[in-house]
């Protein structure tokens, strides 16, 4: 991997021309110098091994967020228009994993330091691994809460240490023990199941009932989110590129996420809508309704 955190980027020159990029998500218009958070895309789904597709997520969620107020009912609060700053998509090779992993390090590294919050639209779910990398750089008490179908801590898949299959173990591998707790998982090998049982990962499985318990233990240590929206059931989200049948309603991930509201989030992600695979666009409606509520809350 490129290794970029040494170089000062430029906001006007490495960050996208919005002018020539279309549609923000909703209200995120604010500028970039006063936003207190930025949002931005990694359409990138290179190591996806079942349907791929998951790159034309970001795209997909800000067209279809015209439709959506900005207003929360559920949080009874707006979300105000000079808060975030949408500043588009990075623009990733699709077949150069070095390169679009570095570009996504380094582009959270600049948002860290100039003192925001990052939130990236993915892709596939491997984009979290460089974005949670730069956090850790920033935060050394990092810890990470994990919404997701998947365990995603194999060692390898197919022979490849970097996938979307082993996120979550190069995760704990930057990490360590004691730092990631994961809900909602309810596939994945005898080995990931172990590797979590010796107690390397804090795994919740079906649903996410010991949440009360993860805030309690994390405390005011800063916290990177990353929601797989696979974790939803598919018949609430059908449009991901691995869908598991027994996941979450939407209302019970909406609620699992208010519960956050006591944390410390310093970054956070939205993975995995593919929205080939919903041409009825449901699943882009909940993505980008999770999404409002998400920028909401931190």
């Amino acid at each position: 991997m490129i290794d970029q955190d040494q170089q000062k980027i430029s906001h006007h020159d490495n960050f996208p021309d919005f002018s020539t990029l279309g549609f923000r998500f909703m209200a995120c218009a604010a500028d970039y110098q006063e936003a207190e958070v930025i949002l931005f895309g990694a359409p990138w789904d290179g190591t996806a091994s079942f349907r791929p597709g998951s790159r034309f997520g970001p795209a997909a969620m800000r067209l279809d967020s015209l439709s959506l107020e900005t207003f929360s009912p559920y949080q009874n609060k707006e979300l105000v228009t000079g808060k975030v700053c949408d500043i588009g998509d990075l623009e990733l090779p699709m077949g150069g994993r070095a390169p679009s992993l570095a570009k996504i390090r380094s582009t959270v590294r600049q948002i860290l330091t100039d003192g925001k919050k990052p939130v990236m639209i993915g892709g596939e779910h491997l984009v979290s691994l460089p974005a949670v990398t730069a956090c850790h750089l920033q935060f050394p008490q990092l810890c990470v809460l994990h919404f997701d179908a998947h365990a995603d801590l194999r060692e390898e898949y197919l022979g490849e240490t970097l996938s979307h299959a082993t996120v979550m173990r190069r995760i704990w591998d930057e990490l360590g023990d004691g730092r990631i707790w994961q809900f909602g998982i309810r596939s994945g090998t005898v080995e990931e199941f172990a590797f979590a049982r010796d107690g390397h990962v804090a795994m919740r499985t079906f649903d996410c009932g010991s949440l009360a318990d993860a805030v309690s233990a994390i405390g005011g240590r800063p916290v990177y989110l990353s929601i797989d929206l696979d974790v939803l059931d598919p018949s609430v989200f059908p449009g991901t590129g691995t869908p598991e049948p027994g996941g979450l309603s939407f209302q019970t991930l909406l609620d699992s996420l208010l519960q956050l509201s006591g944390l410390q989030i310093v970054a956070a992600d939205l993975v995995e809508l593919s929205p080939p695979y919903d041409t009825g666009g449901i699943s882009t409606a909940v993505a980008l309704k999770i999404l409002r509520e998400l920028l909401i809350l931190i």
